[in-house]
């Protein structure tokens, strides 16, 4: 069987639009248009069960180097700001991924929900590799495609594949929390982002008009994530709802934790935890325990979470109780497990919900998530 890019970009797009992800036949299109491979020269894989991580270079030079390319998968292209696949032999190195080229079915999904109509124009946040960006500028144009990356290196890799491409949005290297240096207010009509983000930019509720759509993944510093699309109700302010399904991205690098030292557990005050400390584990419940500490960093596993505020040297660990229950260790002057058993009560006492549950209202004056109506737990 012929293993040719084209073959291999029709077959991405078959299996695409069998599972449902290509809904849109003008996405089919750039799809199959679109030469992955021009993004990818090299790229990380993961070794299978490392502990750290380990990841291995793939070169063009490699077998299955174009088969790679065309799976359903995301491929790391950096690792901690500064390593690229270019630098390491084949033994490896461990690190963590700082740039990558998202799977093609959760970049296709994305696009689609953004809702993006004829003549619109756009903004992107993170370019990451140009791929996303040139399916983008496929779809609509490149005169209608602005596309912001926080790295120099990755961005200017980016505008050379897309210059190979055939492709030539507007590229800005720079802050992307920031929006486009040089929008005005109103300027977009969509912003899609491709990091996430622990807070929406108010840039970005400035520069996309009333009546236009945001699609960005919230995130914090223990790394649960939702996907939110918003609409912008006025300069600085709009309301939405989070979205089916499990989406995470890369943290903003200026979003990202601050560097702190290794944890040392300290003694505190003990008491009997209220919530299984398990479903802070789970998908759902971990993004609502971050709500409600989102300054704090969450390690461990089932019985035994910890939780750890370095801007305040808070800490809460958990344990199994003698009585079948469990415990809870606090110190520090924000008691994160009692903020954390409030809001996963608010969310047990809803039943539960995933995060298509929730929405999410944001102002000038704060940014709050709400179960079920606007009015509702938050």
């Amino acid at each position: 069987m012929s293993t040719s890019a084209p073959h291999l970009r029709t077959t991405l797009a078959d299996a695409l639009t069998e599972d449902g992800t290509l809904a849109d036949p003008a996405w089919r299109e750039a799809v199959q248009a679109v030469p992955r491979e021009l993004f990818l020269g090299s790229y990380f894989l993961p070794v299978p069960d490392s502990v750290p991580t380990r990841y291995v270079p793939v070169h063009q030079s490699d077998d299955g180097w174009l088969e790679g390319i065309y799976s359903d998968r995301t491929l790391v292209t950096q690792l901690d700001g500064r390593v690229r696949p270019s630098d390491v032999t084949d033994a490896g190195v461990t690190g963590d991924p700082t740039s990558s080229s998202t799977l093609p079915s959760l970049v296709l999904r994305m696009w689609q929900q953004l809702e993006v109509g004829a003549g619109q124009r756009v903004l992107e946040i993170g370019t990451g590799t140009g791929y996303s960006t040139a399916l983008g500028a496929h779809r609509l144009g490149d005169d209608r495609l602005t596309s912001v990356e926080y790295d120099p290196v990755v961005g200017r890799a980016a505008a050379s594949a897309l210059k190979a491409a055939g492709y030539a949005p507007r590229l800005v290297v720079g802050d992307g929390l920031r929006g486009d240096p040089g929008a005005s207010a109103g300027t977009y009509d969509r912003l899609i982002a491709t990091c996430s983000v622990r807070y929406v930019p108010m840039a970005w509720l400035h520069q996309v008009k009333p009546g236009g759509k945001i699609l960005a993944t919230l995130s914090g510093w223990s790394y649960a994530s939702g996907l939110a699309l918003l609409t912008v109700t006025g300069p600085g302010a709009a309301t939405g709802r989070f979205l089916p399904g499990y989406t995470s991205f890369m943290i903003a690098r200026p979003h990202d934790r601050p560097p702190r030292p290794t944890l040392a557990l300290l003694p505190g005050e003990a008491r009997p935890s209220r919530i299984d400390p398990a479903v802070i584990g789970t998908w759902t419940g971990g993004w609502v325990a971050q709500l409600a500490v989102p300054a704090a960093e969450r390690m461990g596993a089932g019985a035994e979470q910890i939780l750890w505020d370095v801007s305040t040297g808070s800490q809460a660990r958990t344990m199994p109780g003698a009585d079948g229950g469990w415990t809870v260790v606090q110190r520090g002057p924000v008691r994160l497990w009692d903020r954390v058993e409030a809001a996963v009560r608010l969310w047990q006492a809803a039943g539960e919900p995933h995060q298509e549950g929730f929405g999410i209202t944001v102002s000038a004056a704060r940014q709050r998530v709400w179960i079920g109506t606007e009015d509702g737990p938050g």
